[in-house]
């Protein structure tokens, strides 16, 4: 079993915090000092940290016709790989005051693919770089009836425009780590999905 890390948020002392840019996303620099593994505590530090919350990431698998779905929208971030900026990705969507990350899944189904899960699986989440930002994310496997899905959708007022694919599962798998998905919350994931698809397909079919 692996052992908790020894050191919690009470071994962390903030000393002071400076927002240093607010617009759409909010940077804050945090001065702190923490304990240190051969004791005592270090001095104090700076660290710039890139507030953005938690967030929720949704796989789309249709079991019965084993057909996974993905979207496509331009990523800012991605203007300089070799594929291009416009990315290969899950359904996404932050959090808003009061939603549960199932909420924000269903939600952000609706919004982004035009699809209603039958059912809903927990995966698993993760921190997505913890060195500089505070980003959680909750990542989900959305069950749903993929035989008529696809189109362009999103919200336009915020400059959304994303493209649904209906794509074969085996098709997806072949590719996975071939550069198609350069993202963490998609590489994640259909690598879950890869690993229980036979039981969300056995399930499915004794149904």
């Amino acid at each position: 079993m692996i052992k908790k890390p020894e050191f919690t948020r009470a071994d962390v002392d903030i000393i002071r915090r400076e927002e240093m840019y607010k617009r759409f996303f909010r940077v804050e620099k945090i001065f702190l000092r923490h304990k240190l593994f051969e004791g005592g505590w270090g001095k104090e530090i700076g660290r710039e940290l890139f507030v953005r919350g938690e967030a929720v990431a949704v796989v789309l698998y249709d079991p019965r016709r084993d057909l996974i779905g993905m979207v496509e929208q331009f990523r800012v971030g991605a203007l300089d790989e070799p594929n291009g900026p416009w990315c290969y990705e899950v359904v996404a969507g932050m959090l808003e005051e009061g939603e549960s990350p199932e909420d924000v899944a269903r939600r952000e189904l609706l919004e982004e693919a035009n699809v209603t899960p039958y059912a809903m699986e927990y995966i698993c989440n993760y921190l997505s770089s913890p060195g500089g930002s505070d980003e959680k994310l909750h990542l989900f496997c959305g069950l749903c009836d993929l035989d008529s899905a696809g189109g362009v959708f999103g919200l336009p007022e915020e400059g959304e425009d994303i493209r649904v694919h209906i794509l074969a599962a085996e098709d997806v798998f072949a590719e996975l780590l071939n550069g198609a998905f350069n993202n963490a919350a998609a590489l994640i994931c259909l690598q879950w999905l890869q690993m229980n698809r036979n039981r969300l397909r056995t399930q499915v079919a004794a149904e």
